[in-house]
């Protein structure tokens, strides 16, 4: 009875903000167009179905005009999910912000960093939803933990789409590294590098985080969340191999702390190897081999800078000793020692 209160009133709150937006709309103004295609996308019912296709296309085609209506567009969005309380309807938006960053046109994606990683009324992203909570059934708990998982994970992913030029979207074919995103790494300074694989390590490792898949089987929301993560899982580690690669060619010009923050990166990594819901192979041993060989290496490396630290400061500090110790011959000034015993004698 309580599960049919809620989908009927989910029910009326989808009437009331069609109805709302459709009459807006007759105004065609671009604002009103967005908010009327995100409603219709992020509904509360079906709660279990993710949007349709046409729904998120419609959505998409706010990309092939203005940049007032792609601006308009991304801000509608955000403006639904900072204002739900429903976890499907928040797992929608979510999963539609994911399908216009993976295959939205270049004018609307530069549109969602600025709307979505920090509200211009709040000043606080959308996408920070530690506090989200629905405690009406275990269902919605369960999926809450994944509404909280997958906005970080959306943010880290915004955030690299800034960082990283060529970070590449969900619906391009991963065949083999581009050369033009070689050539970009290969002018970059050895600190931003770091900084960019650092991004990459940070979204491998919160897609390790996901939650338990076992209160949420069957989940068709879920089941296209993780669809589309794991187009995002191969093209980073394929971002990360290309670093990978260009540092292994660079350590032996590395400073000892960027050899040390390399290392660090690279234990990250590593402990993200395992992922119970990875279904499918990785892009290779040969990844994981040349993560775990770059780090025996790089290690090694940070040892012998190590000591040759340590032997600079005692070579420094034996000099400066025996300089010390030198006393001048036939001076007629007192010798100043750190003990007023050998003074004046």
């Amino acid at each position: 009875m309580g599960r049919k209160l809620r989908s009927l009133v989910g029910a009326l709150k989808d009437t009331a903000s069609l109805s709302k937006a459709a009459a807006t709309a007759a105004a065609l103004s671009p604002s009103s167009a967005a908010q009327l295609a995100v409603v219709r996308a992020t509904t509360h019912h079906p709660a279990d179905k993710p949007p349709r296709p046409r729904h998120i296309q419609a959505l998409l085609s706010f990309g092939h005009g203005s940049r007032l209506s792609a601006a308009s567009a991304a801000g509608a969005l955000a403006s639904r999910l900072r204002s739900t309380g429903d976890p499907a309807v928040a797992f929608k938006c979510l999963l539609a912000l994911h399908h216009l960053l993976a295959r939205g046109a270049f004018i609307l994606r530069d549109q969602l960093p600025p709307a979505l990683l920090r509200h211009p009324a709040s000043g606080r992203s959308p996408l920070v939803l530690a506090a989200f909570r629905h405690g009406s059934s275990a269902a919605s708990w369960a999926l809450a933990s994944w509404v909280r998982w997958y906005a970080r994970l959306l943010e880290l992913l915004l955030s690299a789409s800034v960082l990283l030029v060529s970070f590449p979207t969900a619906h391009r074919p991963y065949a083999k590294p581009d050369h033009d995103d070689q050539e970009r790494v290969t002018s970059l300074l050895n600190q931003d590098l770091i900084s960019e694989l650092d991004a990459l390590v940070g979204i491998v490792e919160e897609m390790a985080g996901v939650p338990e898949m076992v209160a949420v089987e069957g989940s068709r929301l879920v089941a296209e969340a993780v669809r589309l993560v794991e187009a995002d899982r191969v093209a980073a580690e394929h971002e990360i191999e290309i670093r990978v690669r260009e540092m292994d060619d660079r350590l032996g010009s590395l400073r000892f702390a960027d050899s040390v923050e390399l290392v660090c990166l690279l234990r990250r990594l590593e402990n993200c190897r395992d992922r119970p819901w990875d279904r499918r192979p990785t892009v290779g041993d040969w990844f994981w081999a040349g993560v775990r060989d770059l780090m025996d290496r790089a290690e090694a490396v940070v040892l012998r800078k190590e000591e040759e630290e340590r032997r600079v400061k005692r070579e420094k500090a034996s000099a400066s000793a025996r300089a010390s110790d030198r006393i001048p011959v036939g001076s007629t000034q007192a010798a100043r020692f750190g003990s007023t015993r050998w003074a004046d004698r």
